[in-house]
């Protein structure tokens, strides 16, 4: 004999409470697990093995204006990462705040990160890129708008540190072939365009070895003036409603 659909159905819920489930709380904390599994949380630092070793940037801690407007940026299609849109494609703004300020008060420790294997020339390259910019380049240093500590910026820059080599490397190709972009002026892909393959490779060698300070908050202000005008430092207080 075979039941039909509609009955399969009602025998399901019928038996359900019989084997003892229980209700999973509705918490921001169990609503994030799919990002957590990913970026880890205190009871899950590390990233899934599919993800490959350390791909996967952390983001507690971050400034929730950060957070919050890359959040926008992958529901717009600013950024590019299928899983990402998906997530967030239906989500509305205060959802997505709440997510980036739930995901600011976090701490979770980071990776402790092999040193890249470059030539020391190399890496003393993207030490000076990282710290003092190039001037016939027209790049500035990653301290002037990232921190003297490379933690980040209220209320919208990231701290660098603590950041997966890959990562890094793959931030700056999307920002150099249109992939990865912010509200205009898009500061981060005017200094990509400027920056040789090579430099890219130095500067993201030297953040991956720098080990990340026990204080990481990040700094309570952008330095004034910034070296370049950067529409991602107003995109949060554009996009509120």
């Amino acid at each position: 004999m075979h039941l039909r659909p509609t009955l399969l159905l009602l025998a399901a819920l019928h038996v359900g409470p019989a084997f003892g489930q229980q209700a999973v709380p509705d918490t921001l904390e169990r609503r994030v697990a799919a990002c957590t599994s990913c970026h880890g949380s205190p009871s899950a630092p590390a990233p899934l093995p599919s993800a490959g070793p350390n791909y996967y940037p952390r983001i507690a801690g971050k400034p929730a204006g950060y957070l919050y407007n890359q959040l926008q940026n992958f529901r717009a299609g600013r950024r590019q990462y299928p899983l990402m849109t998906y997530m967030v494609e239906h989500m509305s703004d205060d959802y997505l705040r709440e997510i980036a300020t739930w995901f600011s008060t976090q701490h979770v420790p980071a990776p402790v990160l092999a040193r890249a294997g470059l030539p020391a020339g190399q890496l003393e390259r993207g030490h000076e890129l990282v710290m003092r910019g190039d001037a016939t380049l027209k790049v500035p240093a990653c301290i002037a708008c990232h921190g003297q500590r490379l933690t980040g910026a209220l209320p919208a820059i990231p701290g660098l540190l603590g950041l997966p080599r890959d990562y890094i490397n793959a931030q700056f190709g999307a920002w150099r072939n249109g992939t990865r972009r912010a509200h205009a002026p898009d500061c981060m892909a005017t200094i990509a365009g400027r920056l040789s393959l090579a430099d890219v490779a130095a500067i993201s060698g030297w953040l991956a070895s720098e080990p990340v300070p026990d204080d990481a908050t990040p700094a309570p202000d952008v330095p004034h003036p910034m070296p370049l005008e950067c529409g991602s430092k107003v995109e949060q207080k554009r996009e509120r409603p």
